[in-house]
Parts: structure tokens; C-alpha cells; sequence
């Protein structure tokens, strides 16, 4: 099932962004990463969330995802994040061959 990285970036350091966006995009591929979105225009459709640039990466699955954020390569890169921009950062699963897209429970609640 694939697993999808979602990035909200604050650039900060133009040289340390200009050294981060170098490195990292390699090592996405690298772990079977594609980026799907990064960066374009952003419109808030509800609420108070206003990202002013949002990233979506694939990976084929969770483990594709855990391998490439703990791997040496991208650790190159995660040595300019710091300086480069502030971000949060999610991970989440695809819907599965199942096709089912409905919650049982809420997440964090007993069943």
C-alpha cells in the first residue's frame, strides 16, 4: 500500500534551502519516492490552515518511507533542514487494494 509524505515548509536560509532542495530530491527516488506536488499555488478550501508551500511525495509503502528518512543519504540533506526551513511533516497510508475509504472509529478511541 502506498504511503504518502506530506510536507508544510517555511523556507528560511536561501543557501542552506539552495544546499537541502539539491540533495534531497535524489534521495527520494533513490528510496522510490515521486514527488506529486512541490510547491505550487495553495488555496485553503476550509479552515485556518494558510501553508505557504506544501510537498506530497509516494513511496511504494511505510517501510519505503521510514527507510529513506533514516537513511545516510537524506541525512546529508537533514543537516541543512535545520537552517534551511522550519516544516511539519506527516506520514500517512494510501487506501489499500480494498478500495474501502471509511473510518471505523475515531482515531486514538477504543472500538
Amino acid at each position: 500500500m502506498s504511503a504518502y509524505v506530506i510536507s508544510d515548509v517555511v523556507p528560511q536560509d536561501e543557501e542552506a534551502w539552495n544546499a537541502y532542495v539539491r540533495l534531497a530530491p535524489a534521495t527520494i527516488e533513490k528510496y522510490g519516492g515521486r514527488y506529486l506536488a512541490r510547491g505550487g499555488p495553495v488555496r485553503t478550501m476550509e479552515g485556518n490552515w494558510s501553508p505557504r508551500l506544501i510537498v506530497l511525495v509516494e513511496f511504494p509503502d511505510r517501510a519505503a518511507v521510514e527507510a529513506w528518512y533514516a537513511s545516510p543519504e537524506y541525512a546529508e540533506a537533514l543537516a541543512f533542514r535545520s537552517k534551511a526551513l522550519s516544516r511539519n511533516l506527516i506520514c500517512v497510508d494510501g487506501v489499500g487494494t480494498h478500495g474501502s475509504t471509511r473510518v471505523e472509529t475515531l482515531p486514538g478511541t477504543a472500538r
